[in-house]
C-alpha cells in the first residue's frame, strides 16, 4: 500500500498528535461527556453512565463480516469490531444481547491493537468500529498503538449517530469512513423508542461535522471505500423514523451525493412486541413509500 492509499490517522501518529488526542480523551473520562448522553461519570474510578461501560472497552466479538454495505466488504471482508454496550436502549434493538446486556470481555488498549492489526493481517479492507461512541477514548489509545504495530487500512466509525461533538473533533483526521445511524426526525420518539430525547438535533449536528471531516463516499478502481460518509436509515413501521423529513435533511444540509442505505429489515426485536406498530415488519408499501420520499429529496446514490 502506498502512501496516498494509507489511512489518515496514519500522518498524525507519525507526528505524535494521535498519541496527544488519546491521552486527552483517555483522561476525559474522570468526567465523561464522551457521548452525546453526557451523563458525567467517573469512569476511570469504576462509576458507570448511561453506557455501562467503565475505563476499558468491551468487545463481544471481532473478525471479517460480509453483511455490511459493498463498499466495505468487498473481496475480504469488513474488519468488524462489535463493542460491548451502547449509549443508547432502543426497544427494538436486534442486538440487544451484545447493547442492553453487554456480553463480551473488557480488553486493554494493548489487546484491542492486537486486534485490529490482526483484521489487517487477515486482509479485511478496514477495520470496522461498531457501536463506538462510548468508547472512543479507549479507541484512539489503542489506534495509536496499533499505527505504531503497523496498522494502515482506513477506519470506519458505525455508529448510532448519536455523538458529541468535542469527542467527533478528536477525530478529525483519524476516522476515514464514517457510517452513522440517522434514526428518528422526531424528539419524542427518540426518547420514548432509544432513551435519548435530543436525539434528531444531536444526530444532525454530529452527521453535518461528520461530513464536513470526510465528504461524500469515494471509492477505488475495485469499488472499495476509501474515504467519505455513508448513511444509514432504518425504515419503522407507520413511517415512525420521519424518513421523508430525515432525507431532505440529508439532501438539503449535507449533499444529493451522500451514499444512503435504506434498509427495510426491520422486523420486532427485544421489546419491540410489546409496543404497536413496532410489533410488526413493514410493509413493501412501506418501503416503496420511503424510497420514493428519499429519490424526491434529490438522493440518488443507494446500497
Amino acid at each position: 500500500m502506498d502512501g496516498q492509499d494509507q489511512a489518515s490517522y496514519v500522518a498524525l501518529h507519525r507526528r505524535g498528535e494521535l498519541a496527544r488526542r488519546a491521552e486527552t480523551a483517555v483522561a476525559a473520562l474522570a468526567h465523561c461527556l464522551v457521548c452525546a448522553q453526557a451523563c458525567g461519570p467517573n469512569r476511570l474510578a469504576g462509576e458507570l453512565g448511561v453506557c455501562r461501560t467503565g475505563r476499558y472497552a468491551v468487545i463481544s466479538g471481532y473478525g471479517p463480516h460480509f453483511g455490511e454495505e459493498e463498499p466495505l466488504t468487498g473481496r475480504h471482508g469488513s474488519g468488524t469490531i462489535f463493542f460491548g454496550h451502547c449509549n443508547l436502549t432502543c426497544l427494538f434493538c436486534q442486538n440487544h444481547d451484545i447493547s442492553c446486556e453487554g456480553v463480551g470481555e473488557e480488553v486493554k488498549a494493548a489487546d484491542l491493537a492486537d486486534i485490529m492489526l490482526d483484521l489487517q493481517a487477515r486482509g479485511c479492507h478496514n477495520v470496522n468500529l461498531v457501536s463506538p461512541s462510548h468508547v472512543v477514548p479507549q479507541i484512539l489509545e489503542a489506534l495509536n498503538l496499533a499505527a505504531e504495530g503497523g496498522l494502515r487500512i482506513p477506519l470506519v466509525y458505525n455508529t448510532g449517530g448519536y455523538d458529541a461533538l468535542p469527542t467527533l473533533r478528536w477525530l478529525d483526521g483519524v476516522v476515514d469512513i464514517y457510517m452513522p445511524d440517522l434514526k428518528f426526525a422526531d424528539a419524542r420518539v427518540a426518547e420514548e423508542l432509544a432513551g435519548a430525547r435530543n436525539y434528531p438535533a444531536a444526530a444532525k449536528a454530529a452527521i453535518k461535522e461528520m461530513h464536513r471531516q470526510v465528504g461524500d463516499l469515494v471509492v477505488n478502481e475495485e469499488g472499495i471505500a476509501r474515504r467519505g460518509l455513508l448513511l444509514r436509515h432504518l425504515v419503522l413501521p407507520e413511517g415512525l423514523a420521519g424518513t421523508a423529513e430525515l432525507m431532505e435533511f440529508v439532501a438539503t444540509e449535507l449533499s444529493r451525493d451522500t451514499y444512503v442505505n435504506l434498509m427495510d429489515q426491520y422486523y420486532p426485536a427485544h421489546r419491540a412486541q410489546r409496543r404497536p406498530p413496532l410489533n410488526r415488519r413493514i410493509t413493501p408499501a412501506e418501503y416503496r413509500e420511503a424510497m420514493q420520499a428519499a429519490r424526491e429529496a434529490g438522493l440518488w446514490r443507494f446500497a
